[in-house]
């Protein structure tokens, strides 16, 4: 009998599959470029766990020298841990342009940054390599889409590649294993003037808890940058085996930062059906609410991430008012990012300064294309 609901898949042993995918993520939303560094993540957590080293190339389009942008703290944070692992290659400049102020130097930064990604593709010393906001630099008509395809079509076998930005030309997603769209959605917060910092990411598409740890690994970022200890706090509910997706990158970034990433898993290791919530789930519900309010109010942690929150409210495992009161009274320099998705959107959504919907287009998975370990579960 199939069954459709809520839930957290059962954590499983599957064999590893030797194939990259491409993904494409796009959209106006936030969170594309944070979840393409929460895929590096977790793929060098997998090659550290495995003893096979993981090398990646982040490539930024439309990103020169002279501006700062969200995730270069990320990034940062990531070559601090993983020095020998991470190579960084910036192209274009550092001001907005649109179609009508294109310039021969964006062209060939363009084409510089394409040069650099085919031949990282062709050598086979990299495993990962993100193309970010390649997407716009295709809508805008800066490279050659049908050789932009071409390349990535013949890419090998093992090698993930990583598009993101916004608009994404029908060409590219056609070639695309997974793509998900990253749509924002807008609440008023002005009757709360002052509340800030809380991100939450849901929606059916891949990338919800990926991309909350790309802020996670901003958060430490920003830390090293300012000379001060930026402390993470990563709660998951409803994960109470092993296997799961951000097992890897949660390690990696413990090993590298042990004195501030803290963790807590709480659930069973079993999907939670609605209408068959067992004692146990309650229980275990509470008990990791109560880690993230202490959290959440200690001032502690300037990052706090509660994974899967979402599913275990709409579930009815946990009331949505005392975390209403305790987003609402949480001190204006931590940040709490929410992840899940749920049926019935919460009080608390309103709350949010920033609030991405993530749609599914298109999976691999779908396709009866097998799971990769670190990558997808």
């Amino acid at each position: 009998m199939v069954r459709s609901g809520i839930g957290i898949r059962t954590a499983q042993k599957n064999s590893e599959r030797m194939v990259g995918q491409i993904h494409v993520y796009d959209g106006e939303g936030k969170g594309k470029s944070q979840v393409a560094l929460g895929v590096v993540l977790r793929s060098i957590g997998l090659g550290i766990q495995t003893f096979m080293e993981s090398r990646v190339l982040l490539l930024r389009f439309l990103k020169g020298p002279g501006r700062t942008y969200d995730e270069d703290a990320a990034i940062e944070a990531l070559q601090r841990g993983f020095p020998h692992l991470i190579d960084q290659v910036r192209t274009g400049r550092a001001e907005y342009f649109g179609a009508d102020d294109i310039t021969k130097f964006d062209k060939q930064e363009a084409q510089r940054g394409w040069d650099v990604a085919k031949g990282a593709i062709a050598s086979g010393l990299y495993s990962v390599v993100v193309l970010d906001e390649l997407n716009p630099v295709l809508d805008l008509g800066l490279l050659d889409i049908d050789d932009v395809v071409r390349t990535l079509r013949r890419k090998p076998d093992y090698l993930e590649i990583i598009a993101t930005g916004r608009s994404a030309p029908v060409a590219l997603l056609e070639v695309a294993d997974l793509h998900s769209e990253m749509k924002p959605q807008h609440y008023a917060t002005s009757e709360i003037p002052g509340l800030t910092g809380i991100e939450i990411y849901t929606g059916d598409g891949k990338g919800k808890s990926t991309s909350a740890l790309g802020k996670a690994l901003q958060a430490i970022g920003i830390g090293i940058s300012q000379d001060k200890s930026h402390r993470v706090m990563i709660i998951q509910w409803l994960k109470g085996g092993k296997g799961y997706t951000e097992d890897s990158a949660i390690a990696a970034l413990r090993q590298s930062y042990p004195n501030l990433v803290d963790h807590q898993r709480c659930g069973r290791d079993a999907i939670v059906w609605r209408g068959q919530q067992q004692t146990i789930d309650y229980v275990e519900a509470e008990r990791g609410w109560e880690i993230a309010r202490t959290a959440i109010a200690s001032g502690l942690y300037k990052t706090i991430i509660l994974d899967e929150l979402n599913p275990t409210v709409d579930l009815e495992l946990l009331p949505e008012e005392p975390i209403i009161q305790a987003l609402l009274r949480k001190p204006k320099d931590t940040q709490v990012i929410i992840t899940g998705r749920c049926k019935n959107p919460p009080a608390y959504f309103q709350l949010a300064s920033a609030h991405s919907e993530v749609f599914n287009h298109k999976h691999y998975a779908e396709r009866g294309v097998e799971l990769k370990r670190g990558v997808d579960f």
